[in-house]
């Protein structure tokens, strides 16, 4: 009965004894039990989890609670006797299940039935990749790219686009030339449709899709232009491709192939490729083939943060980003990384070298172990006192600004782990053409001068700026639009 209010009142700030167990080193075992038993727990606070915990009895009381475990899940679709028969995102995009399940069964273990949830996730987004595929090679692309969720779209358009430019490279000829050609009017006809009568939910996909489609038809035209007759070309190797083999996806770059994640990440946008996207592309996939993490670094605005976001993203990797500052422990990071180990999700430590270096050193030595088990492919290990099931996904980025006042250097212990790549000021005509290109603008290349205009002090951070800039342009694309009909 005492342990049972003690549970109740997890808040309270007084310490109560229990025998020789105070009420508040109760609370935290409890929670690291449960953290263990379900490891995106580690990634909330005490307060958070708990609250989530508490909600034994009525599961859709947890809802409000989902977007803090899984990035792309805002709700769950229950049937009338509580049966889970979908996911829906934040976008209202809703996704099928593969097997329906009751958190009931659960007896009030609310981390057992996430669980249940996380399993069903992964399930449902692999099973519907597996269906687009084969809809995708018997539908016209027009009405395919409506069909199906926006992360399915992506994925299996770019299966289609390796598949068709290698066979492009491999008969040689005026085979890329051509192919190129072929993506220009794909392109063309998604930008139609951007045009056209949408429902926000396919605008939002299809806008996605523009970049992706942009970038994949510039690819081709630089491979055309420096006549690539082999599929072990570098201009061919260094792009992100993927794959369809025996029923999963493998995403290769390089040398590093990574099967791809199948985390349910919602309809949400993704970041244009320029050639400083790609750069930083390669040096993430590189350190992740070598069992090691990455290290982007630069001045603020250059995109280090958003570009391994997006990475994740291509990967269907759960990203979650950490704002770093002095304050921050050894244990503090400790907790962190046991979420990391355990769930297979990435961290991305913003603004890393604001750590004290004495937490500097003593993180190299944890992040070493994780990296060392990793690369043994061992399926379990003890960490910081805790066993922790180890999932081989997982992986540590950094993100630096070098020569900022009140900012650490990094210990060697520290740097040795981690693959660096310098980050400079980003492409903001690129980014504003194929930004222009996803809202259903033609008349891009006459505004290409445009947005050099309007660059921003650098220290403006890239997603703010693009923002800006592209309601800028956009207006004066209506007007230029508006006098072109009127002549």
């Amino acid at each position: 009965m005492v342990l049972t209010s003690i549970l109740a009142s997890y808040l309270l700030v007084p310490i109560v004894r229990v025998g020789s167990i105070c009420s508040e080193d109760f609370v935290l075992f409890y929670a690291q039990v449960k953290r263990v038993a379900f490891p995106r727990f580690f990634f909330l606070s005490n307060d958070e989890m708990l609250e989530i915990l508490s909600e034994t009895k009525d599961p859709l009381r947890v809802q409000p609670h989902l977007k803090k475990c899984f990035e792309g899940i805002d709700s769950l679709r229950f049937e009338h006797n509580l049966d889970v028969t979908a996911v829906i995102s934040a976008e209202g995009e809703t996704v099928q299940i593969v097997d329906k399940f009751n958190p009931q069964t659960s007896q009030g273990a609310v981390e057992k039935w996430l669980l249940q949830v996380e399993e069903q996730m992964l399930m449902a987004v692999q099973d519907q990749c597996l269906k687009g595929v084969t809809a995708y090679a018997v539908t016209a692309r027009t009405r395919w790219v409506l069909e199906w969720p926006g992360q399915v779209v992506l994925v299996v358009s770019a299966i289609y686009w390796t598949q068709a430019a290698t066979e492009a490279i491999l008969k040689g000829g005026n085979a890329v030339p051509e192919f190129e050609t072929f993506c220009t009017n794909q392109l063309g006809d998604i930008v139609n449709l951007v045009r056209g009568n949408l429902t926000s939910l396919n605008r939002m996909t299809l806008s996605a899709l523009v970049v992706m489609d942009v970038h994949a038809r510039d690819t081709i035209a630089v491979l055309a232009s420096a006549k690539v007759t082999t599929e072990t070309d570098f201009l061919w190797q260094s792009q992100l491709r993927m794959y369809w083999e025996q029923n999963t996806c493998w995403v290769r770059m390089m040398n590093a192939g990574i099967e791809y994640g199948y985390e349910y990440l919602g309809n949400s946008s993704r970041l244009v490729i320029t050639p400083l996207t790609d750069r930083c592309y390669r040096t993430l996939m590189g350190a992740i083939h070598l069992g090691m993490g990455g290290a982007p670094e630069g001045p603020a605005g250059t995109g280090k943060t958003e570009t391994t976001k997006d990475l994740a993203k291509a990967l269907a990797r759960q990203c979650v980003v950490f704002n770093c500052s002095d304050s921050l422990d050894y244990l503090a990071m400790a907790k962190f990384f046991k979420g990391l180990a355990a769930s297979g999700a990435w961290a991305c430590f913003d603004e890393f070298n604001r750590i004290d270096l004495e937490v500097l050193s003593v993180i190299a030595q944890q992040v070493l172990e994780i990296q060392i088990a990793v690369q043994n492919r061992v399926k379990t290990f003890t960490f910081e006192g805790t066993e922790l099931t180890l999932k081989h996904s997982c992986n540590v980025f950094i993100t630096m600004n070098p020569g900022y006042a009140g900012r650490s250097e990094l210990p060697d212990n520290l740097k040795a782990l981690f693959r660096t790549v310098a980050m400079m000021v980003p492409d903001y005509s690129m980014i504003s053409e194929i930004m222009l290109y996803s809202g259903g603008y033609l008349l891009v290349r006459a505004l290409y001068t445009i947005s050099l205009s309007l660059r921003p002090h650098y220290s403006l951070r890239q997603s703010r700026y693009s923002c800006m800039l592209f309601e800028i342009v956009c207006q004066v694309v209506d007007y230029i639009e508006m006098i072109i009909r009127k002549c």
